[in-house]
């Protein structure tokens, strides 16, 4: 019973921190996608945000300056993708692929100028690292508690209520007197300080450094989180921690004694490894029709004077 007990706490705890980047990044999503701007973009801002955390904090030795810049670089990088995306209209899902890939090439570029290895930044030493407390790191805690500030936001304030009117109807609110288009701005530019946090949390908080492509697809679930949430903060917390548990579930797979095949072998350590992915695509087939997405997601407005 005391193995169960710790096993079970070991697998939630972990789940915590393995959801974290994914709840802020799926929170900066759901800003975007309210005011209407689909954001593929999240999985590039994540690594946006990890390269340039990574790359302060190891130069600085100060954390909480590497995290606070990778939010500027978050919101400079977002920008970019609102310039293109309101401004001259491209395809949003097209843009935010490109962001995604230009982060994949960048940081190696930067990483492999700045210190001869463009596979990964210098580590840093642990006490440079985000502190933890009670066995959860701060960035965890912080994720947690932007869950209800998100919330009162979207749903309790004069600015929560413009991001879901140019979202639902901006022709409605443009002849109420909403700036449309610079709600849009500012709901991308919100993603990508969120999306970005969440990055650095990978770099400095769960891991000591910054490696090619370690989002990992994090950018990808905490978007299926959010559709699955419907667009909700509370509902995202729950569809990233899920994803969370089924991602620290296949970690305590690997090498269980009892996960093995019928010939006795061990299940390969690739086929554990795909559950979430595998588990996310299942949920969003059952639910992705349950959704409803703001109406003007993904349609440009080009009648603002």
């Amino acid at each position: 019973m005391d193995e169960v007990f710790v096993t079970l706490t070991i697998l939630i705890f972990s789940a915590i921190r393995l959801a974290t980047p994914m709840i802020f990044a799926a929170l900066g999503g759901m800003f975007s996608e309210r005011s209407g701007v689909i954001n593929i973009a999240l999985e590039g801002l994540m690594l946006g945000g990890a390269f340039t955390a990574a790359v302060v904090t190891y130069e600085l030795s100060n954390p909480y300056v590497g995290f606070l810049t990778a939010l500027v670089a978050g919101a400079l990088l977002a920008s970019i993708f609102a310039v293109s995306v309101i401004k001259f209209e491209a395809d949003q899902v097209v843009a935010g692929f490109g962001i995604n890939i230009l982060m994949l090439g960048v940081p190696a570029l930067l990483s492999g100028a700045i210190y001869g290895a463009a596979g990964s930044t210098e580590q840093i030493a642990k006490e440079y690292l985000l502190p933890e407390f009670a066995r959860l790191n701060v960035a965890s805690m912080l994720a947690f508690a932007l869950v209800p500030v998100c919330w009162y936001v979207l749903f309790k304030t004069p600015f929560g209520l413009r991001i879901r009117a140019v979202g639902e109807n901006p022709e409605a609110a443009d002849a109420a007197g909403v700036k449309v288009l610079r709600m849009r701005y500012l709901g991308v530019i919100l993603s990508g300080v969120l999306a970005a946090a969440g990055g650095a949390y990978l770099a400095i908080g769960q891991s000591s450094f910054f490696t090619k492509g370690m989002s990992a697809g994090k950018g990808f679930i905490a978007l299926a989180a959010l559709i699955l949430a419907k667009w909700r903060p509370f509902h995202v917390l729950g569809a990233c921690l899920f994803f969370g548990f089924t991602e620290a579930l296949a970690i305590q797979l690997q090498g269980a004694p009892w996960a093995k095949l019928p010939g006795g072998e061990s299940i390969p350590v690739q086929f554990i490894e795909i559950i979430p992915y595998v588990l996310t695509i299942i949920v969003l087939a059952g639910f992705i029709g349950l959704s409803r997405a703001p109406k003007a997601l993904g349609i440009p407005y080009r009648k603002e004077k």
